[in-house]
């Protein structure tokens, strides 16, 4: 593991995992949230984002977490690690529920400075409707990577095992 991504739903534990991983493996994190999103919740301009991620792509090291679907084949030709969280909808939406109600009008260390946590209906429709949207897509990818460590998790059991085993 060099180089590794994780996807998966919002309140999934994207983030919590590569925190976890990164002081197992000492290799460095990217949020992708971090890289997109400006003070006040503003998102950068696309050019700027693909800059920004494909200097991190350029490194040695690495752990990406996040979706944005756009920048996904990028990502993937790089990493040797895909690790996808797919879990249940309501898994999700409990983890949401848990991270707004630990940390709302704070900044999480994986978000950009000055967006403090939030929740709204788009995101708890974007949840609702993930499984729908992308787990297909997400493991049709996944099939055609035949030179990629693969470890997709359905509970979080199965990925707490796995932390355990690092």
């Amino acid at each position: 593991m060099e180089r590794v991504i994780i996807i998966g739903c919002g309140g999934s534990g994207k983030s919590t995992l590569s925190r976890i991983l990164s002081e197992k493996t000492d290799l460095p994190v990217v949020h992708l949230d971090k890289l997109f999103w400006k003070e006040g919740w503003i998102n950068i301009p696309r050019e700027e984002f693909n800059i920004l991620l494909m200097k991190e792509l350029e490194k040695d090291n690495w752990i990406i977490d996040g979706n944005y679907d756009r920048t996904l084949e990028a990502r993937i030709k790089r990493c040797d690690t895909i690790i996808y969280l797919d879990y249940p909808r309501r898994t999700s939406l409990f983890g949401v529920i848990k991270r707004v109600l630990s940390s709302y009008g704070k900044v999480r260390p994986d978000m950009a400075d000055g967006c403090p946590e939030r929740i709204d209906l788009d995101f708890i429709k974007w949840i609702w409707n993930f499984n729908k949207e992308h787990r297909d897509k997400f493991y049709k990818i996944i099939e055609e990577q035949k030179d990629k460590e693969i470890y997709i998790f359905t509970k979080r059991k199965e990925c707490n095992k796995f932390i355990k085993t690092l």
